[in-house]
C-alpha cells in the first residue's frame, strides 16, 4: 500500500472501523454507501481507498485471519498431531461465526471472475502443516485434503448463519469424530 496522507490514514482508519462495526451487524454484504455516511466520508472516498468490496473485506479481516492462521503453528507446538489440527479448526469455525457471512467470502473462487476473500489461501496455507503432520501420525484419513477439511467448516458456519437452531460446534464434532460410535473420541 502506498503511504497516504494524514486526512487520507485517518479516513481509512475511520472506513475500516464503521465497515467492522456494519460486518458485525449485518455480515459482510452490507451497504457500502451506509459504512461510508457512519465513517462521515463520501462514497467516492470509501471506493477511492477500497477499489472493490474485496478490498474493504480483506481490510477489515487481514489482522484477524492473520493471528488464526498462526493459532495452528502454537497448537501444534502443544498438542499431538489430530488435537492440534482439530482444535485449530474448531478456532476457524469460532472466528468464522463470530464474523457473520465471513464463510461465505471464505468459498475458494470457482473462476476468476468471483471476489473471494484471499484470506481463504492464508487459512489453507495454515491448515496445510497441521493436517499433513496428523495423516503422518495417522490421526487423520491420509485422503483428507485440506480443502475438504476446510470445506466443512465453510459448509457448517453457512449453516449457521441460516439456521439460529444449528449447533456448529456439535456439527464440528461430529465432522471430526465421526458418526459411528467408539470411532474416536473428539478433542
Amino acid at each position: 500500500m502506498k503511504t497516504l496522507r494524514a486526512d487520507a490514514l485517518r479516513s481509512r482508519e475511520q472506513i475500516v472501523r464503521a465497515a467492522k462495526g456494519a460486518f458485525r451487524r449485518q455480515g459482510v454484504d452490507a451497504s457500502l454507501e451506509a459504512i461510508a455516511k457512519d465513517a462521515g466520508v463520501g462514497s467516492a472516498t470509501l471506493h477511492r481507498h477500497f477499489r472493490s468490496r474485496r478490498d474493504l473485506v480483506e481490510a477489515v479481516f487481514q489482522d484477524s485471519t492473520t493471528a488464526i492462521a498462526a493459532e495452528a503453528g502454537r497448537l501444534a507446538a502443544e498438542h499431538p498431531p489430530g488435537p492440534a489440527l482439530f482444535h485449530w479448526l474448531q478456532a476457524v469455525l469460532a472466528y468464522t461465526l463470530a464474523n457473520r457471512g465471513l464463510a461465505t467470502t471464505l468459498i475458494p473462487a470457482a473462476d476468476e471472475h468471483h471476489e473471494g476473500f484471499c484470506g481463504h489461501d492464508a487459512l489453507e496455507a495454515a491448515a496445510a502443516a497441521p493436517l499433513a503432520a496428523a495423516k503422518a501420525a495417522g490421526q487423520v484419513r491420509a485422503d483428507v485434503t485440506v480443502a475438504e477439511v476446510l470445506s466443512l467448516v465453510n459448509a457448517i458456519s453457512l449453516l449457521a448463519d441460516h439456521d439460529p437452531g444449528a449447533d456448529p460446534e456439535r456439527l464440528l464434532g461430529l465432522a471430526i469424530t465421526g458418526f459411528a460410535p467408539g470411532q474416536c473420541e473428539q478433542h
